[in-house]
């Protein structure tokens, strides 16, 4: 049997509420995915799908977002919805800069805000 294909699902701190209803809504097709997170993402997705399997990295600032860009060159994580908060500085900024860099790179699906993580969801219905 292969294995599943992995989804990667990070937010920033002013959008971990709504990445949670995002996965609470798609839990469903979510599901047929291995997730992977950072921290407290992960820890608040988890939350919101109790039936969802949530694999947590570290938390952003501590390496989590290098972890996950880890998997994405090694080609573990085939689709990152990362919800970006633009009007917020972080301290971590070249991090998440070359996380999204590998996912430009690599070729692989990324969402960076709600309409667009809705299209990558409809598209996976199916």
């Amino acid at each position: 049997m292969p294995e599943r294909h992995c989804i990667a699902l990070i937010a920033h701190d002013q959008k971990k509420d709504e990445l949670a209803e995002f996965a609470g809504r798609h839990a469903e097709v979510l599901a047929r995915f291995r997730i992977i997170a950072t921290g407290t993402t992960g820890g608040r997705v988890a939350e919101a799908c109790p039936g969802l399997d949530v694999v947590r990295m570290k938390s952003g600032p501590l390496g989590g977002d290098q972890q996950i860009g880890a998997m994405i060159a090694t080609g573990e994580v085939q689709m990152l919805i990362f919800f970006v908060d633009p009007l917020t500085a972080m301290p971590h900024d070249v991090d998440v800069k070359a996380l999204m860099r590998l996912a430009i790179v690599y070729d692989i699906p990324m969402a960076l805000n709600l309409a667009t993580a809705e299209i990558l969801m409809t598209a996976k219905k199916n």
